[in-house]
């Protein structure tokens, strides 16, 4: 066997080991609060498979006995609970109706566990048509794999007495270490070693600049510049986040232009019109009277881009879910034969029995969970018991649906990249109108508390599908990885069980720890907090209006039509663009959260996306001009993956950090060293400060092409 081969079948090596499991679950508790914060803040995750691989690759690698199946088990576990963390675009709407007052530990625990290990037992029977005999390319998958097997062939280069990555096959995957590449490009691979150090770079870098920001409040974290033609209002918005510059170059050119679509239809046209048509009251400020008709008006343009974007992807995905439904209740039956001593160990999946037992657990926990949600509630157990057998029928029948759609969309298009803010959108319609049906003759809807219990249920319902459908979108991602490497199925699916255990049990912790620190869009914890430090919650506030507007008739409809036929038209752009353009193209999902999310959010999105185009631009003029090969191509984009994933962690528990500094001394910035006084030069040196680091990221990048 060589170092970059896949584990036969005959080989068994040590996989699911207690140091890794330990080393998996500090991972997970890194990676979810990131991710949290991440979502909280502007309403994406990211994929935490590849830095996860990596940290376990730099750690393992101090064991002598350590394998790339034992780490593939470690990234297979801490991918799972950082992807478990979705939750959060749904969650927070219960504290900002104000049916709850925190996150209940017991209950968030609950619902996020059982609904994503339903999610890792509807994808199990998936595997082999979709993994195995399919050609969908799964590129975080992929990617994992390439860095698992680098960092094996790097481990084993080491213990030779050789250079680092010697036995890299140059930016391919190879079974054959003669196939060694360039010598450019394998001392490009050489350089990198595992990846921890890029990781290392931006995570202390961000977490430098952020606690500047954020703690000593010596960095301003935003600027924007107000300006009128007349009556109408514009606005040019800056965020200083290097979270978020890390993040838009992970999501890449096509989706950054998309939310700068979405960032000029909301501030470069809804915007100045409507502050055109409706004079801005005396006494009032440019700034709060434009920023007002946002929130109230142009926001809701978003939700209808949104809704028709959600609706048309689904809705494309259909033919594939058809068959991965079908697939799903055919492989059931033959799921206990794979299971068997005589199948190759790199073909066994959990055993039918213990699939069935561990679906119907969860159902069982789900039925106890939505029974203790309605606890307190005055309503008759008959009513109760309707509720809660709609609320779990409907979030395993939607579940199952959407796990077959979630695996096809990841393995094509990415994890990072698959609607689930879509699914959410979908699922809590449909909810809403169950609830609507099997109450309308008990009298539930004709009080406000009882439209407010409604709402409540169909919020807690949703946040069960959308933990169901972000695992079903990473466990075949990593099923692929596994199956790349050589790893046992079973085994994995063993590890996502536990991921999905270990991220539901820190989510409560970190989402009281934010909301009790910063507070969310509408809902502040308490009286004299600063708005303007908010966590907004995007998602979650889209949400609640959209289920509002069901149950209360509180939709601003004329804004939601605008956004719908805005949608539409956006698709018909796309589809032109999808024959004629590889770049220009308008993903309507991104346009809408470019006009629905915070602009100072949206900007800094839009320039790591760019950046990550011009370093792309960058790499491919040297090699034409041979000055660099695709090796060291691969070997820049991995590097430039890990530097914004470190960016993006780093920044992260800063502010998890601030906020257990926040909730201990109850006060709104207990570390700062300048005053409000100090606010312009701080933003001037943020700015400073933030454009200097994105060319630093960039030359870092381009570093190796010079083998640095």
């Amino acid at each position: 066997m060589t170092d970059n081969s896949r584990v036969p079948d005959q080989v068994s090596l040590p996989e699911l080991t207690l140091r890794g499991v330990i080393l998996g679950a500090l991972i997970t508790v890194v990676f979810t609060a990131s991710n949290v914060y991440l979502g909280l803040k502007v309403g994406l995750t990211f994929s935490s498979a590849i830095p996860a691989a990596v940290i376990s690759m730099s750690v393992l690698r101090l064991f002598r006995d350590a394998n790339i199946l034992e780490n593939n088990m470690v990234q297979t576990q801490a991918s799972a609970a950082g992807t478990l963390s979705s939750v959060i675009f749904i969650l927070p709407a219960l504290v900002m109706m104000g049916h709850w007052q925190g996150f209940p530990f017991g209950l968030t625990l609950a619902v996020c566990a059982a609904g994503g290990m339903l999610g890792v037992m509807f994808t199990i029977p998936l595997r082999r048509v979709m993994v195995v005999q399919s050609d969908l390319p799964y590129p975080e998958g992929v990617a994992a794999a390439e860095i698992l097997r680098v960092g094996a062939a790097s481990a084993v280069g080491d213990a030779a007495g050789q250079a680092p990555g010697a036995a890299a096959a140059g930016g391919t995957v190879s079974s054959n270490p003669a196939a060694g590449g360039t010598s450019r490009g394998r001392a490009a691979r050489g350089a990198q070693g595992t990846g921890l150090a890029d990781i290392a770079t931006g995570g202390v870098v961000a977490a430098a600049v952020s606690f500047a920001s954020s703690g000593l409040r010596v960095l301003g974290d935003g600027v924007s510049i107000w300006f009128s033609a007349g009556a109408a209002i514009f606005r040019i918005p800056m965020g200083f986040s290097l979270a978020l510059l890390g993040a838009g170059y992970l999501i890449g050119i096509v989706a950054g232009l998309a939310m700068l679509t979405g960032l000029v239809i909301a501030w470069g046209v809804s915007v100045p019109v409507l502050t055109a048509l409706h004079p801005m009251p005396a006494g009032t400020s440019v700034a709060s009277y434009a920023t007002g008709l946002w929130s109230s008006q142009v926001r809701f343009i978003g939700a209808g881009v949104i809704g028709v974007g959600a609706i048309w992807t689904l809705a494309t995905l259909a033919a594939p879910m058809a068959r991965g439904l079908k697939t799903t209740f055919s492989a059931m039956g033959s799921q206990a034969a794979r299971g068997g001593h005589g199948v190759p160990r790199t073909d066994r999946d959990l055993p039918g029995f213990w699939i069935a037992v561990i679906s119907l657990v969860m159902v069982v926990v789900l039925v106890l969970t939505f029974h203790a949600f309605l606890s307190g509630a005055p309503l008759a157990a008959a009513l109760t018991w309707r509720l809660v057998a709609a609320a779990v029928v409907f979030a395993f029948v939607f579940g199952l649906l959407v796990a077959a759609a979630c695996g096809y969309m990841a393995g094509l298009v990415g994890s990072s990249t698959s609607p689930i803010s879509g699914v959410g959108i979908v699922a809590i319609v449909l909810v809403s109108l169950l609830i609507l049906a099997i109450t309308s003759h008990d009298g539930l809807l004709a009080t406000d508390s009882g439209r407010q219990l409604a709402i409540a249920v169909a919020i807690f319902t949703t946040s069960a599908v959308i933990a169901v459908a972000s695992i079903s979108n990473d466990n075949l991602q990593d099923l692929k990885t596994g199956w790349l490497v050589g790893a046992t199925p079973w085994r994995q699916q063993v590890a996502l069980l536990i991921g999905c255990v270990a991220g539901a049990v820190v989510i409560s912790p970190i989402l009281e720890l934010l909301y009790n620190a910063y507070g969310f869009a509408d809902a502040l914890p308490r009286p004299g907090m600063d708005p303007s430090q908010v966590l907004s919650a995007p998602q979650a506030t889209l949400m609640l209006a959209i289920v509002r507007g069901i149950f209360k008739h509180q939709l601003n409809w004329a804004m939601i039509l605008i956004g719908m036929a805005v949608g539409v038209a956006l698709i018909v752009v796309d589809q032109i663009l999808k024959r004629t353009c590889r770049i220009a193209r308008m993903p309507v999902l991104a346009v809408g959260i470019g006009i629905y999310l915070p602009p100072t959010v949206s900007a800094p999105l839009v320039l790591g996306a760019v950046l990550a185009w011009l370093v792309s631009r960058a790499l491919r003029r040297r090699i034409a001009a041979g000055q660099a090969d695709a090796a060291v191509a691969d070997a820049a984009d991995r590097r430039g993956t890990l530097i914004a994933s470190g960016l993006i962690v780093g920044e992260s528990l800063v502010g998890v950090v601030m906020a257990a500094v926040i909730g201990a001394s109850g006060k709104e910035a207990p570390l700062a060293i300048a005053g409000p006084g100090f606010a312009t030069i701080a933003s001037w040196l943020g700015l400073a400060v933030f454009l200097m680091v994105a060319w630093l990221f960039a030359r870092r990048v381009l570093a190796v092409v010079a083998g640095r």
